[in-house]
């Protein structure tokens, strides 16, 4: 490297560049030499004096693209005149070897001409800038990593993941993408806090990034789930890396700064481009899989393989979602009315509200067909809006007439419903006390103190609340006594048979003895004969509905006043 004073510089002027960290040159465009001041050498550490004594040595060593110093140059030399230069400033990495650490330089100088206008020479003025370069590259990593395990975060493990299938689809190869989901950490959150709970997600990618291969990418695809890419892969391999990576999860517990953490984890994983070709298609089929492994057990794995039944029962969902969605928008969605009779008279007492969804075709769909489909595929809520709206109707048409209504487990806590019934409670006054609100007995034993909150609203508004199908739970009278409920409908699976079995009879006639002794009123579903219907009155049941007195119909047997509850033929 030529160390010399450039033209015309001051000899201050050198050790004012060297107590700011600069060096000046001057590059001859004719013959292509570069004079460097004395700071130079200090600047560009390790690399040779003569890879800068030329411009095209200098742009030899830079990157990331080599030609961005003579673009630069290319576009300020075009501006010169005679009158003056042209000013210009740029960034570049410079290294001797592939080996070496990269340099970033900041370079800013001016072009200036001969008299006629040609481009005469460059100079200007050199630094190094790798303190913005390091910042940028920490901003960058956080950017793309999770900060508490250090993997890749959601957005830059889908971006591997695209670039994965992509990359499989090119060169005709494979790969297993795994979702690999810690069983239980809310558990671990609630009985440790949410520092320890890190401190295991972070246990967790250790122990996995230790069982990685080269190529292999981590990343934290949600608060409990890592996703994997394992490339080269085959579905034999990917069944035994899931097992490697089990074991090293559960071996051990977690040391953490409270106490020491049980945890275990389930795998899930699909092989692409195989059985998933899309980023989306790849996630959704790994989460079934993810699924599938926690139904068979905690600490389980399972891989995604095509399945028709599972497939047939999809396109059913979609189009039974869309017939439901369709029926609700068009009204069809109905009730038929079940009476409920007293067991001495056998005199209409209430009648209870059963939805029907009328199809276009003409046919009518039962609550057995509506109901569980439209809970599974989440559209229950909007069913049991309408319902409520058509029971309102009812009673307010009707001043008389007493009606149930069943709700699913998820609108007794749905806001939107009692925002419904609060608005039409307080339009129609007296008509609350004609309504009567069916909950399973399942729903009442999830969250004893929730569904009191939802009792107690619902017998302020002046309505009462029956529990239904009572005895296929583990309700105790207990529980019923802190509900506050005021009906028991006793399940028709321990009813229907009592004429002939005595453990039946023993299990009815006790429940019916204790809720009379609660003050709470007793219905028993599914009576089919006389017989029954005569045992149930002689031990004190006040209500009872089934095939005897008459099943569900759309008529109203009420607005006919010589109508009276009579089996029904279909």
């Amino acid at each position: 490297m030529t160390s010399a004073p450039t033209q015309n510089m001051p000899p201050q002027a050198n050790t004012i560049l060297a107590a700011l960290g600069q060096a000046a040159f001057v590059w001859d465009i004719a013959t292509d030499a570069i004079v460097w001041t004395g700071q130079a050498a200090a600047i560009f550490k390790d690399i040779p004096p003569a890879a800068l004594a030329t411009g095209a040595g200098l742009s030899s060593l830079i990157e990331p693209q080599r030609a961005v110093r003579t673009e630069a140059l290319a576009q300020a030399l075009a501006q010169v005149t005679p009158l003056g230069g042209a000013s210009y400033r740029i960034e570049y990495g410079v290294r001797a070897s592939t080996k070496d650490p990269v340099l970033w330089i900041e370079e800013s100088g001016c072009c200036l001409g001969a008299a006629d206008g040609k481009p005469l020479r460059v100079q200007g003025i050199v630094r190094v800038n790798d303190e913005r370069h390091v910042r940028e590259e920490q901003l960058l990593k956080l950017s793309q990593h999770d900060p508490v395990t250090g993997a890749l975060n959601r957005t830059s493990l889908l971006l591997a993941l695209s670039e994965a299938i992509e990359e499989t689809s090119r060169f005709r190869s494979s790969f297993v993408f795994m979702l690999i989901g810690i069983d239980h950490l809310a558990r671990i959150n609630d009985a440790f806090g949410f520092d320890v709970a890190d401190e295991v997600i972070g246990e967790f990618a250790r122990r996995i990034r230790l069982r990685l291969r080269g190529g292999d990418v981590l990343g934290r695809f949600s608060g409990n789930k890592f996703g994997l890419i394992l490339k080269n892969c085959s579905v034999d391999d990917g069944n035994i890396a899931a097992e490697r990576f089990l074991q090293g999860i559960r071996d051990e517990v977690i040391p953490t700064r409270s106490s020491p953490v049980s945890a275990t984890a389930s795998i899930g994983a699909v092989s692409a481009p195989r059985y998933a070709r899309t980023v989306d298609e790849t996630v959704n089929r790994a989460q079934e899989a993810l699924e599938m492994a926690k139904r068979r057990r905690n600490g389980n794995s399972a891989m995604w393989r095509p399945n028709v039944e599972r497939d047939a029962q999809r396109r059913v969902n979609i189009r039974v979602t869309d017939e439901i969605v369709t029926a609700l928008n068009e009204r069809r969605i109905v009730v038929a009315f079940e009476p409920v009779v007293h067991a001495g008279t056998r005199e209409p007492a209430f009648y209870e509200c059963l939805v029907r969804m009328q199809q276009e075709d003409g046919g009518v769909l039962l609550a057995p067909d509506v109901v569980p489909v439209a809970e599974k595929l989440g559209l229950i809520r909007l069913v049991d809006h309408r319902v409520l709206e058509l029971v309102m109707a009812e009673l307010v048409a009707s001043p008389d007439v007493q009606l149930s209504l069943n709700i699913s487990p998820d609108t007794t806590m749905d806001p939107d419903w009692w925002s419904s019934i609060e608005s039409m409670m307080r339009a129609h006054p007296g008509v609350a006390e004609r309504m009567i609100v069916e909950i399973t007995e399942t729903v009442a034993i999830q969250d004893i103190d929730d569904v009191r909150g939802f009792v107690t609203r619902i017998k302020n508004f002046g309505g009462r609340i029956a529990i239904d199908d009572f005895g296929a739970g583990y309700t105790s009278f207990r529980n019923l006594r802190k509900l506050g409920v005021d009906i028991v409908k006793i399940d028709g699976a321990f009813v229907h048979n009592i004429a002939r079995s005595a453990d039946d009879r023993a299990f009815v006639q006790t429940m019916i003895d204790l809720n009379r002794r609660l003050g709470i009123k007793t219905v028993a579903e599914w009576v089919q004969d006389d017989e029954s219907a005569d045992l149930l009155r002689d031990w004190g049941c006040d209500y009872i509905q089934g095939k005897l007195t008459g099943l569900a119909a759309p008529e109203r047997p009420w607005l006919d006043e010589a109508a009276s509850p009579r089996p029904a033929t279909g």
